[in-house]
Order: structure tokens, then sequence, then C-alpha cells
């Protein structure tokens, strides 16, 4: 790939991502953007380049939190791994909103790259060990995604939800 395909690429993903913020109700404005189709070969490839981009916006969140965590023992990497997703999803709405319309729409092509998400932040937020059975870890994974897309931003500090704190322990003892 050239520099100049590169910035197409780029360009048409931002162009693609611009569109679902204007339009939230749009599932994946391929056609409704010109140049996509030109750049992109079909809806498919479309979509794994952005599950790419939202890989690189997430695990630049998550490494940031663990670099933290290193840094200081009193913070919880489960919370902060939490709060780095939150932070990614924040600030990239219609991006994460392409990535889960796709998830529904195209679920076999982007299964193999939402588990590899699943698991890298089961493995960050220390749910899991590199050891344990791969599908183990996607399933600890899966959990934890639903733990902090249903559970509401917390403030540092404040007392914990005792449903949490049950969920935490059956996530981790899994």
């Amino acid at each position: 790939m050239s520099w100049n395909d590169y910035y197409r690429r780029r360009d048409a993903m931002d162009a693609v991502v611009a569109h679902a913020a204007r339009t939230p109700e749009s599932v994946l404005p391929y056609a409704e953007v010109p140049g996509v189709d030109e750049v992109f070969g079909s809806h498919e490839e479309l979509l794994l380049a952005l599950h790419y981009r939202w890989t690189l916006k997430l695990t630049g969140r998550v490494g940031l939190a663990q670099a933290e965590a290193e840094r200081d023992a009193s913070i919880d990497l489960v919370d902060t791994v939490s709060q780095a997703w939150r932070t990614a999803a924040t600030e990239h709405p219609a991006l994460r909103r392409l990535v889960d319309q796709a998830a529904l729409t195209y679920p076999g092509l982007l299964r193999p790259a939402l588990d590899s998400e699943q698991r890298m932040l089961a493995l960050a937020a220390g749910l899991a060990e590199p050891h344990e059975d791969k599908a183990e870890i996607t399933r600890v994974g899966a959990a934890f995604v639903a733990l902090v897309r249903s559970s509401p931003d917390r403030v540092a500090g404040k007392r914990r939800n005792p449903v949490e704190l049950l969920l935490r322990k059956l996530v981790a003892s899994a």
C-alpha cells in the first residue's frame, strides 16, 4: 500500500464516521459517502478497517491505563481498564456505533476480531491469564464488556453497588 492509498483509505473512513455521526440512523454509509466504494472494495473490507481503527483507539487507552496502574499500586486494574473502554467509546461514539451495528449485521465477519478484543480486555484487566483456555478468556472478556456497558461511569472513591461487586467476583473466578 502506498502513502496515497493509506491517505485515501484514512480520508474515506473519516468521511464514513463523520457521516455516521451526522445521521445516527444509518447502518453503514458505504454508498452514501462518495468515493468509499473506490477505496474499499466491499462493505466487509470497510467494516474490518473500521474495527481496526476502533482497536487502535481502544488499545491505546488500555495501554495508558495499564501504565498508570503499574505506576500506582492503589489503582484497581479492572476499574482503570473499564474506564479506558468507556473513554474510548465516549471519544469515538460514531465509530463505536458502526462497530456495534456491524457486529449485528455481519456477525460472522467481525466475530474473530470481537473475540480478540474481548480476550485483550480480560487479560488487560487481570481477569484472566494468558495460559488459560482461549474460549474461556473470550467468555470472561465478553462478560467484562457486558458489565462495562451496563454499569454507569463511577466517580472515583464512590462506594460500589453490591451487585456489581458480586458480578466482579463471579467474572474473576470463572
